[in-house]
């Protein structure tokens, strides 16, 4: 403390970090010690016997490795799916958590399906027509697609997919050993008839699609598409799952959810806050009725019992305050800006042919690349200047139909995004000149 004028707990902190990095180790009664330095020529751990034994990886997690990866420091990141503190509800998630950790019995467990004011919540917002004894809290919508391929479909067996989609859902399916058959889309979503093509040739009765500024295209499905898809749905007899993940960043009113339309229980339906509010406000709702509600509830208790209860308290205390309209309002307003500016500097670096779709919500703008470029070294090269992003093909079920990038506008301030794509068409010019040398 003398030598370096720090306070106490400065020095404690440091201290902490030392020994979490295993550079000092505390021995009761005696003090604290430089750890002792390891064998540098032991000889490093063999732990291939382990991959011979397992056989082979059945749950590939790249795309969502690559999700989750935090960006290095001093770099623009154009990749991430979850809201950056400075858009995050931090003083009301605060609060909220405040008043629930006073509740009593907050620190008991809760019924695996969680609390039934939350539940009657998710059950209503946003037009969806269940009942709280129809929903079931999850930590987060990734669990939620988790259960619904291991419990409403046997390994081996065919799901559809929008194509391109998101990569989570990719990976909750490969894992639960179902093939994916895609559907492709277009500006407005998947075509009706394309989806029955599918189901028929398939016999999938499982389809996955976003039909609410889709990720990553930002579609929206018209209502007119809307009810086509329902038709198809009930004629193939199989079952939709709903991803409505984008519905609080609606920055123009949106139809209704597709499980709005459902009286047979054919949809199931899949929403979280995670996104709209923080990233470790791990609370999301999974809507079904009938035997499909029966196995999903099974599911969820098998893989982690239930949520936890102060979390759920706080996401109630959070959603159920007139601080949470106020924070969707000024997040939407801010998300208008950032869109804009994003909007702009890529037509003006890439062309404004090079995005299909100008998106009236969600987080993301999909950019077409020019020829000659290829998204992998597209993204090799801009992390080499700074620029976070990853490559397109992370969003298609099989082979990608193009070369193409998803930029997310919400991380970053609207300079920053535009200093961004400035960097992104120079590496891309670079990439793609040295295509025509090597022609």
């Amino acid at each position: 403390m003398s030598q370096w004028g720090v306070s106490p707990a400065t020095v404690q902190k440091a201290m902490a970090q030392l020994a979490a990095e295993g550079l000092i180790e505390a021995r009761p009664g005696r003090g604290t010690f430089v750890a002792a330095r390891a064998n540098s020529e032991k000889p490093a751990a063999d732990y291939a016997w382990q991959s011979a034994v397992l056989g082979p990886a059945h749950a590939p997690a790249d795309a969502l490795i690559g999700l989750m990866a935090v960006a290095p420091p001093g770099s623009a990141a154009l990749f991430s799916g979850y809201l950056p503190e400075s858009l995050q509800p931090v003083a009301e998630l605060t609060a909220a958590v405040q008043r629930a950790a006073r509740r009593p019995g907050v620190w008991s467990r809760e019924a695996a399906v969680g609390l039934e004011a939350l539940r009657r919540w998710f059950a209503h917002d946003g037009g969806a027509v269940f009942q709280p004894h129809e929903t079931i809290i999850c930590t987060g919508t990734q669990s939620a697609l988790s259960a619904i391929f291991r419990s409403l479909a046997r390994p081996g067996e065919c799901v559809a997919f929008e194509s391109p989609t998101y990569p989570g859902a990719i990976a909750a399916a490969t894992a639960a050993g179902l093939q994916i058959i895609p559907v492709p889309t277009d500006a407005q979503g998947v075509q009706p008839e394309a989806l029955q093509a599918v189901l028929r040739r398939s016999a999938a009765r499982l389809f996955y699609c976003q039909p609410t500024h889709a990720n990553p295209t930002g579609a929206v499905l018209p209502a007119a598409r809307r009810a086509g898809v329902m038709d198809v749905i009930a004629g193939a007899n199989a079952f939709l799952i709903e991803d409505d993940w984008a519905r609080d960043f609606a920055f123009e009113p949106v139809p209704p959810p597709l499980a709005s339309l459902d009286r047979a229980g054919r949809v199931i339906y899949v929403r979280s806050l995670t996104k709209s509010s923080a990233p470790s406000l791990r609370v999301g709702a999974l809507c079904a009725r009938g035997a499909a509600f029966e196995r999903l509830r099974a599911a969820r208790i098998i893989e982690d019992l239930y949520v936890s209860t102060l979390l759920q308290e706080a996401a109630l205390h959070l959603v159920t305050s007139p601080a949470w309209n106020r924070h969707l309002r000024r997040l939407r307003a801010r998300l208008v800006e950032r869109r804009d500016a994003l909007l702009q500097a890529v037509a003006r670096h890439f062309g404004a042919a090079s995005v299909p779709l100008a998106p009236t919500g969600g987080l993301h703008l999909w950019v077409r690349l020019p020829q000659g470029v290829s998204d992998l070294a597209l993204a090799r090269k801009a992390a080499a200047v700074g620029v976070a992003i990853l490559p397109g093909r992370m969003w298609f079920p099989a082979e990608p139909t193009g070369e193409h990038v998803r930029l997310t506008f919400a991380g970053e301030e609207p300079q920053t995004l535009a200093g961004a794509v400035a960097k992104l068409a120079r590496c891309a010019q670079e990439l793609a000149a040295g295509r025509s040398e090597q022609e």
